[in-house]
């Protein structure tokens, strides 16, 4: 039985090495606010998080200081919202976010995610008309995260929803212009999107989940880099087991903290997602842990090998300590929150295309990645097009978050401070796609998917 003896040892990892508790995510099912009426459904979504979530932050806030574990962020996801807004005769889907939003500062959390439609195979009238609502309710709020779901293994890549969403970050990063763009930091494209996802901006309540729940996202890369630092020159068999041990402990410390929020809150635990998640802070890093292994730059040859072997031994260990990990469970590559990544790209070394490489074996995608301002749209959606196809194939989570850098080129850099960082414009190819993804409809399922 877990206590507080579990986590003793790590104090040092704590003080020095960055770990942290990344979030705990409050998921709330919005399914019982559904109303023709939109204001009356909007007033139930705001009424439903404020009394459910009320007492979220101080709840994390006195496991923080009674533990003493660093957590932090609080955030609450809910229910995708094109099935909450669809059930109204509302005509603008941009009050709900409104409401989402409010409801967020009321309960004082850091951010809310679920403003999301899932159109893998197909878009609803809903799903249209929250999707093309995007831009407008991020440029309009401050704490609202949405996500839009346009493929997966079981029904392959919807093209028309990966057309619009190109189009769609085009708009966000314009209406956030006076923010770098900062809107489109708060909105993923996925492929094979997850229920129980903690980490922003791609967290949503499944509806396979229960009325409520809370799950935990854990990270430290900074632990991780210190541990391989004691087997220098070692074989990779001894790196991995050195990583599993690693992650055993976060994961450990992790399902403490979530089952002690669960029972504070009477709430029921879900999952403890142990992603190696990195922030802007020198010694937090994903990058510097695989340059730990032997590479002098991130994105050298090897790179897309050793992250290979890190996802997988973090996930190991995680699921050693505990039979409830999910979420997305690994490692994380955003460019613009890894001090190292960040490095790694002003240098040229790390490159989209090289980062794509990285996606097929790491947790989500092509995440926090500053493009030109001119950028496309269709080279947008060609992008996410890829980023789908590989997790389709692979049976796996991607996903893409793209920053197209108003009036910005390669080689600027935007600022978004705080966990979201800084990131350099990097180049993208010019050779036109437009055919490609003007030709709408479908790709179907890989042969792998009848599996029944």
């Amino acid at each position: 039985m877990l206590n507080q003896k579990d986590i003793l040892s790590t104090i040092e990892m704590i003080d020095q090495q960055h770990l942290d508790i990344r979030t705990i995510t409050m998921g709330i099912s919005l399914l019982s606010c559904c109303d023709p009426d939109g204001k009356k459904a909007c007033d139930k979504v705001y009424d439903k998080i404020t009394r459910y979530a009320e007492k979220l932050v101080k709840t994390g806030e006195d496991i923080e200081r009674e533990f003493g574990i660093p957590i932090v962020n609080k955030r609450i996801s809910v229910t995708p919202m094109a099935l909450v807004a669809g059930a109204s005769d509302a005509k603008d889907y941009v009050p709900f976010a409104l409401a989402m939003d409010r409801a967020a500062k009321t309960c004082g959390v850091n951010f809310i995610g679920g403003y999301s439609a899932l159109v893998q195979k197909g878009m609803t009238l809903a799903d249209e008309k929250l999707i093309r609502s995007i831009p407008e309710a991020l440029a309009s709020t401050d704490l609202v995260c949405s996500s839009v779901n346009v493929g997966s293994t079981k029904a392959g890549i919807n093209m028309d929803a990966v057309a619009l969403m190109g189009r769609v970050i085009k708009e966000t990063a314009r209406l956030t212009e006076a923010q770098d763009g900062l809107g489109c930091a708060k909105l993923v494209v996925f492929c094979n999107a997850v229920e129980d996802n903690p980490f922003m901006a791609g967290a949503f309540h499944g509806v396979g989940e229960a009325e409520k729940v809370i799950n935990v996202g854990v990270s430290g890369p900074g632990v991780v880099h210190h541990a391989l630092q004691s087997v220098k020159g070692q074989p990779f068999e001894v790196v991995a087991e050195t990583v599993k041990k690693t992650a055993f402990r976060i994961t450990r410390m992790g399902q403490l903290v979530a089952q002690e929020a669960s029972r504070r809150l009477d709430t029921p635990f879900g999952i403890v997602d142990l992603s190696l998640a990195p922030t802007p802070a020198v010694g937090d890093s994903v990058a510097r842990i695989l340059e730990e292994m032997g590479l002098e730059v991130c994105g050298t040859h090897g790179t897309t090998a050793a992250l290979a072997l890190l996802n997988d031994a973090v996930k190991k260990g995680g699921v050693m300590a505990s039979s409830s990990v999910g979420g997305l469970s690994g490692a994380f590559i955003p460019v613009s929150e890894d001090e190292g990544m960040i490095a790694a790209a002003r240098s040229g070394v790390l490159t989209l295309d090289k980062l794509e490489a990285m996606t097929c074996v790491c947790s989500v995608g092509l995440d926090m990645i500053a493009v030109p301002g001119d950028t496309s749209a269709e080279t947008i959606s060609a992008i996410i097009a890829d980023e789908a196809a590989i997790g389709m194939v692979n049976c796996k989570t991607t996903a893409v978050r793209l920053l197209p850098a108003p009036n910005k080129t390669v080689g600027d850099t935007i600022e978004m401070g705080g966990l979201l960082g800084s990131a350099p414009v990097m180049p993208v190819h010019n050779e036109s796609a437009a055919a490609f993804i003007g030709r709408g409809g479908r790709i179907p399922a890989p042969m792998h998917s009848l599996k029944n």
